[in-house]
């Protein structure tokens, strides 16, 4: 799959966001060896620490499904269901990819007016935690 299809799904994950609080829509998609793709989207909670992020949604999504292999992740977010800048994972999503890729998992962080950047795993989180 090409960089810029898994960003269109991660666009339309976007639209699902529940973000009464801050606006600010993320979606993720995440794509499996096998081909297939989860999507994710941000998850609010008033008490925001119980706040789930795109990234980690489809993860968890994919996990529960059996899926341990993966190949690339695409993310994106901003205000008002528009692209607004580059969202990069947090740090807590960062670990879990870690959990389960190699460093050399892909993940395309996309702009606004289809520009996107292509980082490793490594790149994003360097000396990573792994068991």
């Amino acid at each position: 799959m090409k960089a810029e299809e898994l960003i269109e799904l991660a666009q339309e994950a976007m639209r699902h966001a529940y973000a009464p609080y801050s606006g600010f829509r993320v979606g993720a998609a995440l794509l499996c060896a096998d081909g297939t793709v989860y999507q994710g989207s941000n998850i609010e909670n008033a008490a925001y620490s119980p706040t789930n992020c795109a990234e980690r949604t489809a993860f968890f999504q994919a996990v529960y499904d059996g899926h341990r292999d993966f190949t690339a992740l695409a993310v994106c977010g901003g205000k008002n269901g528009e692209i607004t800048g580059f969202c990069p994972p947090c740090g807590v999503c960062r670990q879990v990819m870690r959990e389960f890729c190699r460093e050399d998992f892909v993940v395309y962080i996309a702009g606004p007016k289809g520009q996107y950047q292509e980082r490793t795993l490594a790149q994003l989180l360097p000396d990573s935690f792994v068991l």
